[in-house]
């Protein structure tokens, strides 16, 4: 084994993985390559049987390719149960509850990092590495291992990541973090990678056209009819409308809605017990508060007292300044010092401490978490 130890890296056949690994082998690491087949393309439906992304052939076929030219061993796994029993049921559970799942931070938290490591356990490998733009730090004052933005704002990806345990990010290696993502291509041309100018998926892996209705339609037995008739109401309970079923819409939607009611209106809430789905214009979609739970805390272990926090309900949110603070074991609130648009039960709250991730949770429910100075937090991170 190399000085530096033997790593294991998750290589999907993209250019971030593919660099991370030869990267790593570079910088004296002793390098596995897996690529983790997550889903069936024969049933995932979508793209008329076409593979494309991080499960198809093509990609594991790219994989390999530059583990072999680089002399590193590599291997394909097959998680597809493991992943389809967690995910794609909590996934369809969610929105069958009302709310919009991000199914990149369930699988990440709950899937993807549990089969690294344990493969990582069986082939004597101490670490394990991916291709995220994030960085992760020991923190010897604090006793604790602290999950942080990657360089590159634009393509940072700690949001998808601020579920992980301490116990997970002890073994995890992010090579990317210190780099921007051009960067990134010149070394994957430089190293003489196939994959240099292979264009980022954004795909959801297992719904290959971005169409989560017809997905679920597909998924479970006679959801449209079982949903089919349901009402757009006002705020005030007037009915204004008939929608194809409240699974099938978010938080924020306005194109699909079809209503002509003489201004542009958006979803603001979604009822799954009456089926009912409540519209309004943008200013309805504004709140201040939430709640969430199935919190994961990194850089300290609880926030007992209120704490100023930079907070994000989404990828690619910019953020606001907030107070956060911990009222149990499992529940976080938190109080933006100016209104949100649409925060949506489901996602994923995120709190910042400059770059730092402080902790995050799912969000439940929104309101109802009113902080005396609430009006008073500052930025903690911009």
């Amino acid at each position: 084994m190399s000085k530096k130890g033997r790593v294991l890296v998750a290589m999907s056949g993209g250019v971030d993985s593919s660099v991370t690994a030869v990267l790593l082998s570079e910088r004296g690491y002793e390098v596995i390559g897996i690529t983790m087949k997550t889903w069936d393309y024969s049933t995932s439906g979508g793209r008329d049987g076409k593979e494309v992304g991080c499960c198809s052939i093509e990609s594991m076929n790219d994989a390999r390719v530059v583990a072999t030219k680089h002399g590193l061993t590599h291997f394909v796994v097959d998680i597809r149960e493991e992943f389809g029993d967690w995910v794609i049921e909590r996934f369809t559970n969610e929105y069958l509850s009302g709310r919009t799942p991000n199914p990149c931070v369930l699988c990440n938290t709950h899937i993807k990092w549990a089969a690294l490591l344990q493969r990582a356990d069986d082939l004597d490998c101490e670490y394990i590495a991916t291709g995220h733009y994030a960085n992760v730090r020991y923190d010897e004052s604090l006793e604790r291992y602290v999950l942080s933005r990657g360089l590159d704002r634009t393509k940072d990806q700690s949001y998808a990541l601020w579920g992980l345990p301490q116990e997970h990010l002890a073994r995890s290696i992010f090579p990317l973090g210190e780099y921007k993502k051009p960067e990134i291509r010149e070394m994957a041309a430089d190293f003489g990678l196939s994959v240099a100018d292979k264009p980022d998926s954004y795909e959801i892996c297992f719904i290959p056209d971005n169409d989560y209705p017809r997905f679920l339609k597909d998924h479970v037995d006679g959801l449209e009819e079982e949903v089919s008739g349901g009402t757009f109401v006002l705020s005030d309970g007037t009915v204004v409308g008939e929608h194809d079923g409240y699974p099938f819409y978010t938080v924020g939607q306005r194109r699909g809605l079809d209503l002509a009611l003489g201004e542009r209106v958006y979803v603001t809430a979604i009822d799954p017990k009456t089926n009912t789905i409540t519209v309004g214009p943008r200013e309805e979609l504004m709140e201040q508060t939430l709640t969430a739970h199935e919190i994961n805390l990194v850089k300290y272990p609880e926030l007992e007292e209120e704490r100023p926090a930079w907070g994000t309900i989404r990828y690619n949110d910019d953020g606001a300044g907030c107070l956060a603070w911990q009222p149990d074991d499992d529940t976080l609130k938190v109080a933006f010092s100016e209104p949100r648009r649409a925060i949506t039960p489901g996602q994923s709250l995120v709190l910042y401490e400059d770059d730092d991730v402080l902790g995050g949770g799912w969000i439940h429910e929104v309101g109802h978490a009113e902080s005396s100075t609430a009006a008073a937090a500052s930025p903690a991170a911009a």
